[in-house]
């Protein structure tokens, strides 16, 4: 059986920031994915200046694409609100694992099926054991599944679904372009692209709001490709890719004893912008002093919104000039 100080579970950003910060406490960390690394990962890839202070590396020895915009676009209904602010973009592909091996942690691939307490520690599958585990292994995250699913529920209310894609894309426009509440759409719509002529383009809405109303999102997705091919003459080559997630819940549970969840397995992605990377790595580095220093875990202080919360009062704004009728975001508490 292979013994740990440490395993992490999920070897995406929030596990990478985990380990990274535990090996150079001097611990012997494990992490456990179920894929390969390099792996595919659809994201809008979108990481903020505070991500690239977290992770203390500069962009000039990043050894991939990285791509640099200086203003994002904002449409609400009939607003285009142009605002001002670097951020960034790259291609999770290459990100996560370098992310990965820049930890300097070992890395099994292993699909996890069954957690058990042991003690003071944890036994996985009969092959693993550990003192402390780092739950990050995102929306499916086992040892959400073994530990938190009563203690910290999936709130309906919060899922999201998406359609997305990636692909190779001569694009002129450099700049970030987000539709927000496009058509009666609960959630946006994002062009974002990327160095060495990659572009991702996607859709996102809250399913619940969805599903009350009987919309489909195929309709809302065939809309944005017209607009797509309309402004920029782009065509998407192929259909999207699907898939779900929750966005920040209150930020409660995420320990029970030597057991922590981290990033997309604790739900904190944002809700106005779903923002993921960067609350991913904070949480991640959190887990990390929790077990190497014994300070206490607690998430509750890590913004619910991007930007300092820019786009809540851009929408605010909107709202308040009557370009949208009601606002389209979960309010804290609600329910499952």
């Amino acid at each position: 059986m292979r013994n740990a100080d440490v395993i992490v579970v999920g070897g995406g950003p929030a596990g990478s920031a985990a380990a990274a910060r535990l090996r150079r406490g001097g611990l012997d960390v494990l992490v456990l994915d179920r894929e390969e690394f390099p792996r595919h990962k659809l994201c809008a890839g979108w990481i903020t200046p505070q991500v690239l202070a977290d992770l203390a590396f500069d962009a000039g020895d990043y050894p991939h694409g990285f791509l640099s915009f200086r203003r994002l676009h904002w449409y609400l209904k009939r607003l285009h609100l142009p605002v001002p602010c670097l951020q960034h973009s790259i291609r999770r592909f290459e990100f996560d694992a370098w992310l990965l091996e820049r930890s300097g942690a070992a890395v099994a691939r292993h699909a996890v099926k069954e957690i058990r307490a042991d003690g003071e520690g944890f036994t996985i599958d009969g092959e693993y054991r550990c003192r402390y585990l780092v739950g990050a292994g995102g929306t499916g995250c086992p040892v959400h599944r073994a530990f938190f699913r009563d203690a910290h529920p999936r709130l309906r209310s919060l899922q999201t679904v998406t359609l997305e894609i990636e692909f190779a894309c001569d694009w002129t426009d450099p700049d970030c372009r987000l539709w927000f509440f496009d058509h009666g759409l609960p959630g946006y719509s994002w062009y974002v692209p990327k160095a060495n002529g990659w572009l991702n383009v996607g859709i996102g809405a809250l399913a619940e709001r969805l599903k009350q109303r009987g919309d489909d999102i195929w309709g809302h997705w065939r809309r944005f490709a017209r607009l797509l091919e309309r402004r920029f003459a782009i065509r998407p080559p192929r259909e999207p890719t699907g898939y779900s997630y929750y966005l920040r819940p209150p930020a409660d549970h995420v320990r029970r004893g030597n057991a922590f969840l981290a990033g997309d397995a604790a739900g904190l992605a944002t809700r106005d912008l779903c923002e993921g990377i960067g609350p991913a790595i904070r949480s991640g580095q959190r887990a990390a002093a929790a077990i190497l220093d014994g300070t206490p875990y607690d998430l509750g202080d890590l913004s619910c919104a991007s930007l300092g919360g820019l786009a809540m009062r851009a929408m605010d704004f909107a709202l308040q000039r009557g370009a949208l009728p009601r606002p389209a975001l979960p309010q804290k508490g609600a329910s499952r």
